[in-house]
């Protein structure tokens, strides 16, 4: 998807009003299934970090992240990316026990960003992140965590099916698991996003595993940071929206690196200088406890549960000319 479009003869099930109710609706009801799901506390979380600390998501590598100076502090600080490093750091200081985890409202600003029905400069999740034992450090537990995840998704759905019975969104619980390698494997003449789509399309419900990997065709299904997720033991849910026809990412999430996958994965992307990083010094010490966490976004989740065609449906961002021009002309408002 390079850039908007609106779907033929789409017209948005629940106008403007409803919709804002709608979201305030939605939004209270998932965190309250996620945090009973995942044994999860709601925390306050930063906007921005100094960019001294390593804390800021690197995501590909080549995003850039919007920074200021703070004359009274004498640092300059960067709006994050997201919350992966930083919840991590958060659960020790704040001494989370195992099993238990922490969720947050991350709000970040992704000026690279290209933007089309599901990308925006702006970018609201669900952060969250648990702390787990050695032991759980396994494919096991990850697909269970997922499993719980689409559980708590599905739950949501219906009950705003049944405040809103006209929207009538379907879900599929049951997740299908696969590497992006089987995915490469068995669609070997597509690109990844394309791959996304037809499995999506095919099981309703997906978590494609191992992001981050360099497949045997020499690429990447996708990009991944190597300093927080293991490339092993991670993933993203994916579900099929009818609306777009298309996949639609809602999580991206993993069994977060150990001291052994760090040093490991930054030796394959080149930048073992990281380790010099505060956040890097502490894992590698063993000064962090061993986590499993993500993001799960909440405007998309919204236009997901909702039915919507765009995420500007959802969400107020900036939004380029042919993005808004395309919104009028089909009649779809953008907030």
């Amino acid at each position: 998807m390079d850039k908007s479009y609106i779907p033929e003869g789409y017209v948005s099930v629940l106008d403007v009003y409803h919709t804002q109710t709608a979201i305030g609706k939605l939004r209270k009801i998932f965190e309250e299934k996620l945090s009973l799901a995942l044994n999860l506390k709601r925390i306050s979380a930063p906007l921005f970090v100094d960019s001294g600390s390593g804390l800021n998501d690197d995501l590909n590598g080549v995003e850039r992240p919007v920074s200021f100076d703070i004359p009274a502090a004498g640092v300059t600080a960067q709006v994050v990316h997201s919350l992966a490093k930083w919840k991590r750091m958060a659960l020790a200081k704040y001494s989370f026990r195992e099993g238990n985890g922490l969720w947050t409202d991350m709000n970040a600003i992704r000026r690279d960003e290209q933007t089309d029905n599901i990308h925006s400069l702006y970018v609201d999740q669900w952060d969250w992140e648990k702390v787990i034992r050695c032991e759980d450090r396994t494919l096991d537990y990850l697909k269970n965590t997922v499993k719980l995840i689409v559980g708590a998704i599905c739950d949501t759905c219906e009950q705003i099916n049944g405040i809103y019975p006209q929207l009538n969104t379907s879900i599929e619980r049951k997740v299908y698991f696969v590497t992006s390698q089987e995915l490469e494997d068995m669609y070997p003449e597509l690109t990844p996003k394309q791959r996304e789509n037809k499995v999506a399309k095919d099981h309703g419900t997906v978590f494609i595993m191992q992001i981050g990997k360099v497949l045997r065709s020499g690429k990447l299904h996708d990009g991944r940071a190597p300093d927080y997720d293991d490339w092993e033991l991670n993933g993203d849910i994916l579900f099929y929206n009818p609306v777009l026809d298309s996949a639609l990412e809602i999580s991206s999430m993993g069994i977060r690196v150990d001291r052994e996958s760090l040093i490991k994965q930054l030796e394959i992307r080149g930048c073992t200088d990281r380790l010099e990083l505060p956040f890097h010094k502490m894992l590698v010490n063993g000064e962090l406890p061993l986590t499993i966490g993500g993001g799960i976004g909440q405007s998309r989740l919204c236009m997901l549960l909702l039915g919507k065609a765009h995420v500007g449906e959802v969400q107020v961002s900036v939004w380029d000319s042919h993005t808004v021009k395309v919104c009028e002309e089909k009649g779809v408002v953008l907030l």
